[in-house]
């Protein structure tokens, strides 16, 4: 099986190299390939020495080829992960300080942000769907370039079902969640609804009984985990459910820009400068590039989120949550379940298909999804509260009309993505943010 990564030269491709190292399954249904795209030779380089000594002494490890060509890089692949970052790390920081000059939230995903990242990745993700279909059109794809949810759905008009999106949030939650309560995570299900960086867990069932409310009753066990450190017991008892992280940004708002604002840097610059060093001394010493990787990924899982921890009290990570493994995990179990029909039960971002009420089915959502070798189907949610179903559809109509913007290259619709933004409290706030943007402020 051949596996293809684009944006291979990427400082998180040696996770997806550790997962497939560690694929427990026999060699018939493992990767025996894996071929890394990227624009950057210098990065496929320093990447490609950390692979070699992750695999060095590990019998079967999958073979490594790097390309600047994208058609070679999709020939022949049966799956492909896409982890592009389009713009690199110098454009995340003129997303997160333009909305900041305005006062708004500057954040990679989330506000105008993420508009302003969508509008320059989604012509970019289209052209590499429209190849992938020509190139390699029996490929699963497998979509985690950012924001993922917009991109999937941007990428479905073309692939169709063979698209599929992952993000590691919702897993992170769910798990940590889990042990909260004293449960083995792999041994719970999970009522999951949302879109990608805007979801809800409100059900943790173990052993046929739903543990949530016992979870939320629970001060202690609530304020044991990232996310009940971040919202706090009593609004969590509130909403009656625990949110992905990432809606820290809707719900404490206020908090969460003044803290970003009072920072040195941004969550940008200071990965920008952080890989900027490790590819600098891959390049240097090659032969230490695998240690060079593991002191990066440390210092960056330890800072991640570091503006909204600050922002509730500056409290530290928890060592199970400093792992870096997540979408990695994700993407290896869902490559599994379509390879060799193993059956199972993930939380992906697929057409809606009338899973979540409220929605059209052709809208991405975030839900759990029954997988196997015919690919991902979202199970029912169920009704959904009216105040989480409103954010939904808010967003929904952002990404759709960064979706047209990306289409047609319309500044209406690039003017509607942003001023139709929950988090941008102005329509001229976001025509001067467009301008800025355009302008490559």
């Amino acid at each position: 099986m051949r596996l293809t990564v684009l944006g291979g030269g990427g400082f998180r491709t040696p996770l997806v190299y550790r997962a497939l190292l560690d694929d427990p399954g026999d060699r018939a249904g493992r990767c025996t390939e894996m071929v890394l795209y990227d624009t950057d030779r210098r990065r496929l380089d320093a990447i490609g020495a950390v692979l070699a000594q992750q695999a060095a002494g590990r019998a079967g490890a999958p073979a490594v080829r790097a390309t600047t060509d994208l058609d070679e890089a999709l020939r022949g692949a049966d799956f492909v992960f896409s982890a592009m970052r389009v713009g690199g790390l110098e454009g995340r920081t003129r997303d997160e300080r333009v909305p900041l000059a305005e006062g708004l939230l500057g954040q990679e995903t989330v506000g105008a942000g993420g508009v302003l990242y969508g509008l320059r990745t989604l012509p970019v993700a289209v052209r590499t769907a429209e190849r992938i279909a020509a190139v390699a059109p029996d490929a699963w794809v497998i979509n985690f370039t950012n924001p993922a949810g917009m991109v999937t759905e941007a990428m479905r008009r073309v692939l169709g079902d063979r698209v599929i999106g992952i993000c590691d949030s919702p897993v992170g939650l769910c798990r940590r969640a889990a042990r909260a309560l004293g449960a083995d995570p792999d041994r719970a299900s999970y009522d999951y609804v949302g879109l990608n960086h805007l979801g809800w867990l409100r059900g943790l069932t173990v052993g046929g009984r739903d543990r949530l409310p016992e979870l939320l009753a629970d001060p202690g066990a609530l304020t044991s985990f990232e996310e009940g450190r971040l919202f706090g017991a009593e609004w969590l008892r509130t909403l009656g459910a625990v949110p992905n992280e990432y809606l820290h940004y809707y719900y404490f708002h206020r908090e969460a820009v003044a803290s970003i604002r009072s920072a040195a840097t941004t969550r940008g610059e200071f990965l920008r400068d952080q890989q900027a060093g490790f590819y600098s001394a891959a390049a240097a010493r090659p032969e230490d590039a695998l240690a060079a990787w593991e002191r990066t990924r440390l210092e960056r899982e330890a800072t991640y989120l570091a503006e909204s921890r600050a922002a509730t009290g500056g409290w530290e990570r928890d060592s199970c949550d400093l792992d870096g493994g997540g979408y990695d995990r994700v993407a290896l179990a869902l490559m599994r379940a379509l390879a060799r029909d193993e059956r199972t039960t993930l939380i992906l971002n697929v057409a809606n298909r009338s899973a979540v009420p409220g929605l059209d089915d052709d809208a991405v959502v975030e839900v759990p999804c029954l997988v196997d070798a015919g690919g991902a189907r979202p199970l029912a949610t169920g009704p959904v509260a009216p105040d989480q179903l409103g954010l939904m559809l808010s967003l929904k109509a952002v990404e759709r009309a960064a979706i047209e913007a990306a289409e047609s290259g319309e500044r209406g619709a690039a003017l509607r993505a942003l001023a139709l933004h929950p988090l941008v409290d102005s329509v001229n706030a976001a025509d001067r943010i467009l301008r800025a943007a355009a302008d490559g402020r």
